[in-house]
């Protein structure tokens, strides 16, 4: 177990910030799914108070939502906006337990396909167990990593994704490997947290003490240039949330001049729904996103 703030520092390695991601994932599908778990992957172990479940969505009320699949990990519905059809072929990055594995799977149908992908290994075989007891002979969990996926070229009309790639050591590389699994003319709907301004250092250890996930985000326009620079198309935000931390949080951090900067400033973070498409000639590019 990790008993440290989880910090995306500069001196880093991307294998290290694997590790404590995967360590994280694998305690939360370890624990009962009546248990609260007592944060996500990238808090500390002692924030017993921390919201995870601060930028989740209500699932309840959708075709194919599974209790059992649904960790309240997510920061939105992606496939609200994923425009999926029957008979689609969907990937999704990052699949947990299969909460959005399943609902993707009401949409594509009998005649459709859903592929999970996750690269912790307690997540998979709980996702697979999930599928058992649903008896769906269309879906499968593949273990794997987004920055090198298990899958062929050109596979899938939709890729989707809740809050995950903000997890990914390289934004740049993981849209990349979006792009090379799209069939040409394919697009993504992936939820994922951003940053727009600047985030003291401060606001950041805070915001990870209240809702955790943070410290891997990048800035919005950044994040954006990322997808644009692997070629995607048509890029939009389709929805998008803030996260409000508590004063009584902040001000266990920050001084009272410290407090009124900070709400006077334009920083905030965002929940974000992005939308993309790869075009029908394919094409890419590269950025210095990372």
């Amino acid at each position: 177990m990790v008993n440290k703030l989880f910090n995306w520092r500069k001196d880093m390695k991307p294998d290290d910030i694997k590790q404590i991601v995967k360590e994280k994932y694998g305690e939360i599908a370890k624990q009962d799914k009546m248990q609260k778990p007592s944060c996500s992957c990238c808090c500390p172990d002692t924030a017993a108070d921390v919201d995870y479940t601060i930028f989740s969505e209500d699932y309840s009320k959708l075709e194919g939502y599974n209790p059992e699949a649904d960790l309240g990990l997510g920061c939105g519905i992606p496939t609200d906006a994923a425009k999926i059809k029957p008979g689609d072929t969907v990937i999704d990055l990052g699949s947990g337990a299969g909460n959005d594995v399943f609902v993707a799977r009401r949409l594509v149908g009998e005649t459709g396909r859903v592929i999970g992908i996750d690269m912790t290994q307690e997540m998979i075989e709980k996702a697979q167990e999930n599928n058992r007891k649903l008896g769906y002979a269309n879906v499968e969990f593949r273990f794997g990593e987004i920055e090198n996926l298990p899958v062929e070229d050109n596979t899938a009309d939709v890729v989707i994704s809740n809050c995950v790639l903000n997890l990914v050591p390289s934004k740049l590389k993981a849209y990349q490997e979006i792009y090379r699994v799209l069939k040409p003319g394919g697009h993504f709907s992936i939820s994922d947290i951003v940053l727009t301004g600047i985030l003291p250092a401060k606001i950041q250890a805070a915001a990870e003490m209240y809702a955790g996930c943070v410290a891997g985000a990048l800035k919005k326009e950044d994040y954006i240039n990322c997808i644009r620079k692997a070629g995607f198309s048509n890029i939009s935000v389709v929805k998008k949330k803030p996260m409000t931390i508590p004063d009584i949080m902040l001000s266990q951090l920050l001084s009272v001049e410290e407090l009124k900067a900070f709400k006077a400033s334009s920083s905030v973070i965002l929940s974000i729904t992005v939308y993309g498409q790869k075009p029908e000639q394919i094409g890419g590019g590269r950025c210095c996103c990372d």
